[in-house]
């Protein structure tokens, strides 16, 4: 029987996983309600880009002017009182030592110096506080970002007690993309990478590229940052935590997508078509090879990733070995065998592979 083969060649593959995560917002910021009082007006466009500090919400500030008017008359009347106190205990030093007053009319006037002082203290933050409350009625964006949908409309009135929200900021010139590793597979890269079987990229660390949910692949490349230090008991995996750039605003927080991790490069690896390996009746992969005396001999295969239309063979097959491609069910192990003249071109090999 005449059979197409392959001869088996080791070359250097590069290994990716894909893993499906969400978009979120690399900084989140509420914007709630720090007085109470009714919104008089929203000085701000929905969806739009807004800068740290920028007026969002203008609360009425009538009763806190007020306030702080109060709080800077209270401060002048104890700022007057300690003046007076402060000249009539002058007077009494320069009498004490001529006994013109006595001990105690003395200790009652350095007495009432010091409660004054204490009162203008009292003043001074009365009014400082006067003044934050009356600042908080112009609601401050606290960060640079993209704000979103209003809560309120003017009339409305916004409490304290009940931390009333306006609104959303979030930050998405760069964004995070949370997924969700097995903890398996980070045991067996370790082990991969500390047996030389897989070696890191240039940088060291795993390069992330994201793919959109139809297979578009997201031009910016992103950044393994972080994985979590805890494995999630319900579903036995680890969060890895991954930041792209995001100039054109094109992720959006909430979007479902797909991180491609990039796992490593296995120098020697054997990739061989997946039409060539057949499975035995006890589920193992297997494939014809053409042995000793031009006889085929069968192989079982360990495969534990596919790569396009290709299975990567990490044990069964070495290179050299002249894999059986066509008449699989002409022929049985032992049979013997003749490799056709013009046996096809091995397939392209695809550098990477995606688990």
């Amino acid at each position: 029987m005449e059979v197409g083969v392959i001869t088996i060649a080791a070359s250097p593959v590069t290994l990716t996983q894909d893993l499906p995560g969400r978009i979120s917002a690399i900084r989140v910021a509420e914007v709630r309600a720090r007085v109470n009082g009714i919104v008089l007006k929203r000085v701000f466009k929905e969806g739009s880009d807004v800068q740290e500090g920028q007026v969002l919400y203008e609360i009425d500030p009538a009763q806190y002017e007020a306030a702080h008017d109060s709080a800077l008359g209270t401060l002048a009347r104890a700022e007057a009182s300690l003046n007076s106190a402060q000249l009539k205990l002058n007077r009494m030093k320069s009498l004490i030592d001529s006994h013109a007053v006595s001990k105690q009319d003395y200790d009652e006037a350095s007495g009432s110096q010091r409660v004054n002082e204490a009162e203008v203290l009292l003043g001074k933050a009365a009014v400082k506080t006067a003044r934050i409350n009356l600042d908080y009625t112009k609601v401050t964006s606290p960060i640079t970002g993209r704000i979103g949908l209003s809560q309120v409309t003017e009339g409305a009135y916004v409490r304290v007690d009940q931390a009333t929200l306006l609104t959303t900021v979030q930050q998405i010139d760069r964004v995070y993309l949370d997924v969700n590793q097995p903890s398996s597979d980070l045991l067996r890269l370790k082990a991969a990478l500390a047996s030389g079987r897989l070696k890191p990229g240039a940088s060291g660390n795993p390069r992330v590229k994201l793919v959109h949910e139809n297979g578009d692949i997201y031009p910016d490349e992103g950044t393994l940052e972080v994985s979590d230090v805890t494995v999630n008991t319900l579903t036995n995996s680890v969060t890895v935590r991954a930041v792209f750039p995001n100039p054109r605003g094109d992720l959006l927080p909430g979007m479902f997508v797909r991180a491609r991790l990039e796992e490593g490069t296995t120098p020697d690896a054997i990739l061989v078509p997946q039409l060539a390996v057949s499975r035995n009746s006890k589920g193992e992969p297997t494939a014809m090879v053409v042995g000793a005396n031009s006889m085929v001999e069968l192989r079982v295969l360990e495969t534990p990733r596919a790569i396009g239309n290709q299975w990567l063979v990490t044990a069964g097959l070495k290179p050299g070995d002249q894999l059986i491609i066509n008449n699989l069910q002409k022929i049985r192990p032992g049979a013997p065998v003749k490799i056709a003249a013009d046996a096809p071109a091995p397939p392209a090999t695809n550098p990477s592979a995606a688990k």
